[in-house]
C-alpha cells in the first residue's frame, strides 16, 4: 500500500468487462430487485402523515443516515486517497448490507476497489480490518454501556432470559477477547492506521446516537433530550446483544418504562423504521439510475 511503504502500487491487469465489473452490474441488479420488493412493505401515505415538517428533523435524520458512509469514506481516503465518486460506492454498501445481506457490501466494495488499482493493489486487508474493527468498537461500545446500564436492567423485566442476556454478553466478551488475542494474524494495516480507524469508528458511534436522539427529541420535544440520548445508547446496546429475541419490543418497552408516552413511542418508532427504509430505497433507486446512465454512456 502506498501510504505504508511510500512507493505508487503498480497498476493491476485488468480489463473494463472483468469479474470485478461484472460484479458490480450484479450487485446493482440486486439492490434494484430488493428496492422493488421492500416498496410494497412501505405505506408512503402512513409514513409522511407521521414525518415532522421541520427542518431540524430533517437535519438531524440525514445526519445520522449518513454518518456512516461519511466516516468510512473519511477512512479510506486516508487510507487510499479515495475519489469523491468513492462516497457513491460506500452508499453501495451501505444498502447492500441493509437490504440485501450482512457484509455483501464489502464485498461489493471489494470490487470497486479492485477496478481503481491506482489507489491500491490489495484491497482486501484494509477492507476486512475496517469491518473488523467496526465490529470490536461495537462490542467495546456494548460492554461499557451494559456496565453503566446495569442498574437500571436489573430494575426492569421484560421477559429476557437471564441465561439468554449472559450468553449474550459472553458471545461479545468471547468476540471481542479473540479478535485482540489474535490481532498480530488479523490485522494487516500498521498500528497508527489501526488507531485512526478505531477513533473514527466511535465517532461514527457517537454521531449516530447523538442525532437520532436529536431526531427522535424534535418528534417529541416534551420529553427531555437527556431521557433520548439515554434510550438511543440503550438501543444500540440491545442492537448489540446477539441473542436477545424481540429486540423491537424489549426496547419499546425500555422506552415506555422511561419515558412514558406509550402509544406516541409506538408510533414514533414505527415512523422510524419506516423513514430509514423509505430513504433506503430511494437511495438506491438513484445508485441503480446513476449505474444504468453510466452502462448507457458507454
Amino acid at each position: 500500500m502506498s501510504s505504508v511503504t511510500g512507493v505508487a502500487p503498480a497498476p493491476l491487469a485488468h480489463s473494463d468487462r472483468g469479474w470485478t465489473w461484472w460484479a458490480g452490474a450484479a450487485f446493482s441488479v440486486a439492490i434494484l430487485v430488493a428496492v422493488l420488493w421492500q416498496v410494497r412493505s412501505v405505506s408512503i401515505t402512513e409514513m409522511v402523515a407521521l414525518v415532522p415538517r421541520t427542518p431540524g428533523f430533517w437535519l438531524a435524520f440525514l445526519a445520522a443516515y449518513f454518518s456512516a458512509p461519511l466516516m468510512d469514506w473519511l477512512i479510506f481516503r486516508r487510507l487510499w486517497k479515495i475519489p469523491a465518486d468513492g462516497f457513491a460506492a460506500l452508499l453501495r454498501k451501505l444498502i447492500g448490507n441493509e437490504l440485501l445481506l450482512g457484509y455483501i457490501g464489502e464485498v461489493y466494495f471489494y470490487t470497486w476497489a479492485r477496478r481503481r488499482t491506482g489507489m491500491t493493489t490489495a484491497p482486501f486487508g484494509a477492507i476486512k480490518d475496517v469491518a473488523i474493527l467496526s465490529a470490536l468498537m461495537g462490542n467495546v461500545v456494548t460492554l461499557v454501556m451494559l456496565v453503566l446500564a446495569a442498574p437500571l436492567l436489573s430494575t426492569m423485566r421484560f421477559g429476557i432470559d437471564a441465561e439468554t442476556f449472559i450468553a449474550s454478553i459472553a458471545v461479545v466478551l468471547v468476540t471481542s477477547s479473540a479478535m485482540l488475542l489474535f490481532r498480530r494474524k488479523l490485522f494487516s494495516l500498521p498500528a497508527n492506521e489501526l488507531r485512526f480507524v478505531s477513533g473514527m469508528h466511535l465517532v461514527r458511534i457517537g454521531l449516530t446516537t447523538g442525532f437520532n436522539a436529536l431526531a427522535w427529541h424534535l418528534v417529541l420535544p416534551e420529553v427531555g433530550m437527556q431521557w433520548w440520548l439515554l434510550l438511543s445508547a440503550l438501543r444500540l446496546l440491545l442492537s448489540r446483544l446477539p441473542l436477545l429475541p424481540n429486540k423491537d419490543i424489549v426496547f419499546a418497552g425500555l422506552a415506555v418504562f422511561l419515558i412514558g408516552h406509550d402509544v406516541q413511542i409506538g408510533a414514533l418508532m414505527t415512523m422510524m423504521a419506516s423513514l430509514i427504509l423509505g430513504t433506503h430505497i430511494l437511495v438506491g433507486l438513484g445508485l441503480v439510475a446513476s449505474d444504468l446512465n453510466g452502462w448507457r454512456r458507454k
